[in-house]
């Protein structure tokens, strides 16, 4: 692998990561110090000092009971199960190519735990077409192991998809040495690896899926190589029991040195027969990918466990990619696809141009396709999107089910249509189960542009936005779902038409299209429209068995430009207010740092939300989080106050919130 592939993550960390000690019922027991994602070496620490904010650690030495930081880093969200409904398009095909994810979400040190204040982030929204998400990073400099920090497992897992942890050897050039490998394999007295152990322990106290390894430190030999082998199934042996996933990087071989092999070959075959999957170095070919799809094959085992690398980190979906190698039009796909650093339609952006709305432009064009349609995809588009070859999956399962069409970031967050705080944010676990196919329309006239707006919203930081000429009604899919149907089933829309007159239909079908890309059977119910935020209950009359899809069809009333806006979707039989959490307490305070923590609501619990109470009794957002715990930082006294005010809510599916939990600080 050539140096120049990889973005060498050192220093550059905004804040020292001094850690904090464990929460405990005292207000001001300890200094308050935001968390951060957790890294580490295998065993032993460089010599000399670390960089500024970087903090090195032994994931030998790590136990989740005197974690301090382990609050603020687990997962809440269990893995979702879903489904695939018929494909967009005549040439995404189920069932074939997988597609896996390697991204850099931020450094190894000084990436927070829980989001921070800027929209500017990779807020990945495209779960649909993604089987494995790798949190990639590490550096000889910070720390080689890396945990994958809440946010992200949160909203890979509300849309099915696992998230791997990554174990980063380097090579030589940036720094590896061969003895964090040894570290990594070492034995105990009783022959086993302690690390193993370790790595599915940190897994299942952060609630993140398994591990990634990725050993490109040469210089070993076939001792070294037989250590890893039997590190590997040790590892892979205790993930399986833990229901964790391992995936191996071609890089090492069995005789211990490194020579990425582009293909699975007799060089690492041990290591993918012990592991889940294995990532294929870029160096592949054709001919490689086809004798490596027949021995995986040959040994019982899937084609499409091999993912075949595809480098967009400099590029994105300006480079020529062999595409008929991995995924042909004309026969069945030979392997599946492995995406290396898709981030890129962020970081490609001028830094003074990377808003929330020029972001999903990217990302859109990057996973959708030149067309933005993947109902209708573009066949002279160079750049073969996901969405072109690989049917889309869902969650949408059980009522309730609603969404607010937020995307885990925005320049301000809104409730009930009303801003409660003007400051820009980004925290990927309060983002909710998005559309998956963006955007599928369906007219004979003109076709509108469909998009996630930040401009505005019902609530969270983002709306669903459809602007321009309807010549002829245009129909706009929303969610592939499977939510049985009663006599008491509701579809609520909260909605706002801020241009152009327009008649709005909800639009629900029970079944499946014949073909794919084709239109489902939908039934349209009318739905009063207006100028200001509204919500619209739809009674089902007249459909039974199980909702397939759903859908919004606009009709422009006399050919006028359009601006309509949906804030919010639900699908209930009746409401719920979740219980509201209790104990809440301040664990550490810096001044105006605070960590918060309190225990969990009982029952079903989406996140949870935190406002400040000012003295004229106005509620300020302050943050949300799906975690029992909370970081608040840089509060100040408003004039006059001599104690901050809090109310900590639970938040339900339906986003009906508990009655508050309140606590009083003083300054």
């Amino acid at each position: 692998m050539k140096p120049t592939r990889r973005t060498v993550l050192l220093a550059g960390a905004a804040a020292a990561l001094v850690p904090s000690p464990p929460a405990t019922a005292a207000p001001r027991a300890a200094a308050a110090t935001r968390p951060y994602a957790s890294y580490w070496y295998p065993d032993s620490l460089p010599s000399g000092s670390p960089g500024p904010g970087i903090t090195w650690r032994s994931l030998k030495s790590w136990r989740a009971e005197t974690d301090p930081d382990l609050a603020f880093n687990a997962s809440s969200v269990p893995l979702t199960a879903r489904f695939t409904p018929a494909p967009a398009n005549a040439t995404a095909r189920a069932g074939q190519a997988r597609i896996q994810s390697l991204v850099s979400f931020g450094p190894t040190a000084g990436n927070p735990s829980q989001g921070s204040a800027t929209a500017d982030y990779y807020a990945l929204t495209h779960w649909a077409y993604i089987d494995e998400l790798v949190f990639w990073g590490g550096s000889s400099g910070e720390g080689l192991i890396l945990a994958p920090n809440a946010p992200i497992v949160d909203a890979a897992h509300r849309h099915g998809v696992p998230v791997l942890g990554n174990v980063f050897l380097p090579p030589v050039a940036y720094g590896g040495q061969l003895r964090w490998t040894r570290d990594l394999v070492q034995r105990d007295a009783a022959g086993r690896h302690p690390l193993a152990e370790r790595l599915v322990a940190v897994a299942e106290a952060h609630g993140f899926d398994g591990w990634f390894v990725n050993a490109e430190t040469g210089g070993g030999d076939t001792a070294l190589g037989a250590d890893m082998l039997s590190f590997l199934r040790e590892l892979k042996s205790r993930a399986a029991a833990k229901g964790q996933r391992v995936t191996w990087y071609d890089a090492m071989t069995v005789n211990g040195t490194v020579s990425w092999q582009g293909a699975l070959n007799g060089q690492n075959e041990p290591f993918f027969r012990t592991s889940d999957d294995m990532f294929v170095d870029f160096r592949w070919s054709a001919n490689s990918l086809v004798s490596s799809a027949s021995r995986a094959e040959q040994l019982g085992r899937s084609r499409y466990e091999l993912w075949a690398g595809v480098d967009v980190e400099a590029a994105g979906w300006n480079p020529t990619v062999r595409w008929d190698a991995i995924v042909p039009a004309d026969r069945a796909h030979i392997a599946s696809i492995g995406l290396y650093r898709p981030e890129w339609t962020r970081n490609h952006l001028p830094a003074d141009q990377r808003g929330p709305a020029a972001f999903h432009a990217a990302d859109d064009r990057f996973w959708t396709g030149r067309s933005l349609d993947p109902s209708r995809p573009d066949g002279t588009d160079p750049w073969r999107a996901p969405a072109v070859s690989v049917a889309d999956r869902s969650t949408v399962t059980s009522v309730p089910f609603a969404s607010t069409f937020n995307t885990g970031h925005g320049l301000r967050w809104y409730e009930d249509g009303k801003v409660t705080s003007d400051a820009p944010w980004n925290h990927l676990g309060l983002q909710d189960r998005l559309p998956s196919r963006r955007w599928a329309v369906h007219t004979e006239g003109s076709r509108p542009a469909v998009t996630f707006d930040f401009e505005d919203a019902w609530r969270g930081g983002s709306s669903v936005l459809v602007d321009g000429v309807l010549s002829a009604p245009a129909l706009v899919e929303l969610y592939a779902t499977r939510l049985p149907l009663t006599a008491d089933t509701v579809v609520e829309l909260t909605h706002r038409t801020d241009s152009g007159p327009v008649r709005v239909e909800l639009a629900v079908a029970t079944a499946e299209p014949g073909t794919p890309g084709g239109t489902p059977p939908y039934t349209y119910y009318p739905v009063t429209s207006g100028g200001t935020w509204r919500t619209t209950a739809v009674r089902l009359t007249g459909l039974t068995g199980t909702v397939r899809a759903i859908g919004v069809r606009l009709t422009a009333a006399d050919g006028t430009p359009v601006r309509w806006r949906l804030g919010g979707l639900a699908v209930r039989t009746a409401s719920r207010t979740p219980a509201a959490p209790s104990g809440l307490r301040v664990s550490a305070a810096s001044g105006g740092d605070l960590r918060l923590v309190w225990n969990p609501a009982p029952g079903e619990v989406r996140q949870y939300t935190l406002h400040r109470v000012l003295p004229d009794g106005t509620r300020r957002f302050l943050g949300g989080t799906c975690q029992r715990a909370y970081f608040a930082s840089g509060l100040k006294p408003e004039q006059g106050e001599r104690a901050a005010r809090f109310e900590l809510r639970a938040v339900g599916e339906l986003y009906t919130s508990s009655a508050p939990v309140t606590l009083t600080h003083p300054w």
